[in-house]
């Protein structure tokens, strides 16, 4: 009786007769972590233009996966004698990385992330994986193995994405993506590289405008102005800074779409940069989750508060300039606005005034509530709290660490930064108090905008009644 045999795959040797201390892996997780840079700088690109809460968590998650793609293959190549994470990759590469960029709409370079470039790096990862020497590479194999659990994670939500929101790639921008990655061999062998013709970053030397506003399905503004008074009890109410903090919460998920054209217009910041940018990025947006988690256990909807934008009043005025009110949601209004590009020193101010005054200046009314939440028995309250402490002290880190190279980037002064934060934290506080100071509010019950805010408070004392709201101490002012 005759047996059968099936040829095993021919494996991958990875060296030849020229080879010295550099298996040729090498060069191959070169290109690779150059082709996972771009899906991360693709994600930062085009995230902006995600207009709906779930598809923003998503998005801001995929951006911090990214940054650990890239990582876990930069730190592989490092283990190599030789191993440059930085090292020249084929301008080939550029190629595909700005045909993919310059997508005709969101959803076309969504697929082309998610559909075209995603299914093209697993395939080549499972084409190493089963060829390779079990053994001698199994390092690499683990950390293709760990990438791929992520892309997984990754075409899931397109998959249920793309369910929700059908969309046929356009042909062109299709067609032109696919002839890009057969010209890199579909990733199957590292590119000979052109010293003087190296690939440079994805979106360098191409025009590529962010929206200068971020998409939204949500009105733009609360049905009443609650925070008014919010901001008035700050300091003699408990109850008024447990709406204030699920509130705030809910509207650091500004900050990330904010912090992806950080990643867009920083390529000239070190890979490191990037990935503490991500980290950060990822974390406002869980906060931003939290926020939004707290007000829906309180009973109380995103339509009825609102979601405003950092930049509002200049969102409501262009609105308005285009005959458009701000209380709908305008998803695609004002995507064709352009965002200016964000020069060194507009980087060095961004990361500037987010670690050492927002960030830095919270602590003291952070690290009260969630004493006081503990103390009246709110500990879902407080969690959120804790949690939002423990991430805000990385972030406050992150800036000491990148102030002096953005400086020198920017060509800015940085020797005074820690005086002039403490200046400005004042400032704002004094500006915040003088404004609370000035504020003639109408709390009679014909007032709508009080009659709202007082039914906020009934809603979340109905659902989480604090134990200590009628002793609570006065606290430290809002500081902004």
């Amino acid at each position: 009786m005759s047996t059968v045999t099936t040829p095993s795959p021919r494996r991958h040797v990875l060296v030849d007769q020229n080879t010295r201390q550099r298996p040729k892996i090498v060069d191959r997780l070169n290109d690779w972590q150059y082709l996972e840079r771009t899906a991360h700088r693709l994600i930062a690109a085009w995230g902006r233009r995600t207009a709906d809460w779930d598809g923003k968590s998503a998005l801001h998650r995929h951006v911090w996966d990214q940054a650990e793609c890239v990582r876990r293959i930069r730190d592989r190549v490092a283990q190599f004698p030789g191993g440059k994470p930085d090292a020249p990759v084929s301008a080939k590469f550029e190629k595909l990385a700005n045909t993919l960029l310059l997508a005709p709409s969101f959803d076309d370079a969504l697929d082309g992330i998610y559909l075209l470039l995603l299914k093209a790096l697993v395939g080549a990862y499972v084409d190493y994986t089963g060829k390779a020497h079990a053994v001698h590479d199994a390092p690499t194999v683990a950390v293709l193995h760990e990438i791929n659990q992520i892309k997984s994670q990754q075409w899931l939500w397109y998959r249920d994405y793309r369910r929700a929101h059908p969309h046929t790639t356009d042909a062109a921008y299709k067609a032109a993506v696919v002839a890009c990655i057969e010209a890199c061999g579909g990733f199957l062998e590292a590119l000979p590289v052109e010293p003087t013709q190296a690939a440079r970053l994805c979106g360098v030397g191409v025009e590529f405008a962010l929206p200068k506003f971020s998409a939204r399905t949500y009105p733009t503004r609360p049905k009443h102005d609650f925070m008014q008074f919010v901001r008035a009890d700050f300091q003699t109410s408990l109850e008024a800074r447990r709406l204030f903090w699920a509130y705030a919460y809910m509207l650091e998920k500004n900050l990330p779409d904010d912090q992806l054209a950080w990643i867009h217009y920083g390529e000239a910041m070190p890979w490191d940069w990037h990935h503490d940018v991500s980290r950060h990025l990822w974390d406002e947006s869980r906060h931003g989750d939290s926020g939004y988690s707290r007000l829906r256990d309180f009973g109380i909807s995103i339509d009825e508060v609102g979601f405003p934008s950092y930049n509002n009043d200049e969102k409501i005025a262009s609105l308005e300039g285009r005959g458009q009110g701000p209380e709908k949601a305008y998803e695609d209004a004002l995507s064709d606005v352009p965002m200016a590009p964000m020069t060194p020193r507009d980087l060095y101010e961004a990361v500037f005034f987010i670690g050492m005054v927002a960030e830095n200046g919270h602590f003291i009314v952070k690290n009260e509530a969630y004493q006081d939440f503990k103390e009246g028995q709110d500990m879902e309250s407080a969690e959120m709290m804790l949690f939002d402490i423990i991430d805000e002290t990385t972030h406050v880190q992150y800036a000491h660490r990148w102030l002096p190279h953005l400086a020198k980037l920017a060509g800015v002064d940085n020797s005074d930064y820690r005086a002039r934060a403490s200046r400005m934290r004042t400032e704002c506080e004094q500006t915040e108090q003088a404004a609370v100071a000035k504020q003639q509010l109408d709390r009679s019950a014909s007032n709508p905008a009080y009659a709202f805010y007082q039914d906020l408070l009934t809603r979340i004392r109905a659902a989480y009644p604090l134990a200590n709201a009628d002793n609570c101490p006065v606290r430290s002012a809002k500081p902004m």
